[in-house]
């Protein structure tokens, strides 16, 4: 499995031989104990055939080998040896380390992956480029490719088909709770708690924003504003039970008392301040939570929270 020494230039130290396959070494790796080395690939496929040293028979297993000496390595960089398509026309005589580079851009190498020009812009095999047909080419990728996208397009279907059927029994879940919750008591106040925990991890997961202009607050977003916004709320995971009063308290008119007209807004300005804001992804809009903000005057916050949305200045 190693490197032939017929490639090599002037003669070879035996200790540079692999034991196994008789080649010069190649990534080499050695016993723990007795130190023989051997080539990466075929002491490998020895050990796993039998557990043992092919030299001496002492017992080895793969994670006892270990990199050969530095030493050994600077012998084997400085071997001069014929490129691999020497047969082809190569003359190159090269050091072990810069072999694979050059192999790989060698212009004499048969494989080296070459465009086509004759209209296709495919790349192909250099000994393949006169058996090269464009269209037969394109043809066979055009297939691969419409069978990539019935592939891709039956596991669309079918994570359609699980989303629906998850939402029907959530769906299910829910309505099941609903009259749980409506028939006893205790499940209404467990029920109304996790749905306060679920709102409040949700929030945690928005990133804290500062508004720079509150002057540019729009009181009375239309419908199109309204529906950009309420995407973008469902696409960061707020709870579905909490968008529809979210995206409602984000007009003026369900506004709390203390933001209920012009003129309060004006007298309350400075305690916009303290209002625990989140930002919206995407979007100049924040959502003042309740769960965030039990440190502002009742009259300056909602339940679960409202929506203000700015033509301008969210940071």
């Amino acid at each position: 499995m190693g490197i032939e020494i017929n490639r090599f230039q002037g003669e070879v130290d035996e200790e540079l031989l692999c034991p196994i396959c008789s080649s010069v070494l190649e990534n080499p790796l050695q016993a723990p104990h007795c130190e023989h080395a051997f080539c990466s690939a075929c002491i490998h496929e020895w050990l796993s055939r039998q557990p043992t040293c092919p030299v001496d028979r002492q017992n080895i297993t793969p994670p006892q080998l270990r990199p050969v000496p530095r030493i050994l390595r600077n012998l084997l960089y400085r071997l001069q040896l014929t490129c691999d398509n020497s047969v082809y026309g190569c003359t190159a005589i090269l050091k072990l380390d810069a072999l694979e580079s050059h192999v790989q851009e060698c212009e004499f190498n048969p494989k080296r992956p070459v465009p086509c020009e004759l209209g296709c812009g495919l790349v192909v095999p250099k000994d393949e480029l006169k058996e090269h047909n464009c269209v037969r080419e394109l043809r066979s990728l055009m297939q691969a490719q419409q069978t990539k996208l019935v592939e891709v397009q039956a596991e669309v279907a079918e994570s359609k088909f699980q989303m629906g059927e998850q939402k029907r029994e959530l769906q299910l879940l829910k309505d099941y709770m609903l009259a749980m919750r409506n028939a006893n008591p205790s499940l209404r106040i467990l029920a109304d708690q996790m749905e306060a925990d679920e709102v409040r991890r949700w929030a945690e997961t928005l990133p804290k924003a500062r508004v720079l202009r509150w002057g540019g607050m729009i009181s009375t977003p239309d419908t199109v504003l309204q529906a950009m916004i309420k995407r973008a709320l469902s696409e960061s995971g707020c709870p579905p039970h909490i968008i529809q009063d979210l995206m409602e308290n984000a007009h003026e008119r369900r506004w709390p008392t203390g933001l209920s007209s012009l003129e309060i807004r004006q007298l309350n300005r400075r305690q916009y301040e303290n209002y625990v804001c989140r930002r919206i992804p995407g979007k100049q809009a924040v959502a003042v939570m309740a769960c965030d903000n039990g440190h502002m005057n009742p009259d300056m916050i909602l339940e679960p929270g409202l929506i203000m949305i700015f033509a301008h200045g969210v940071e």
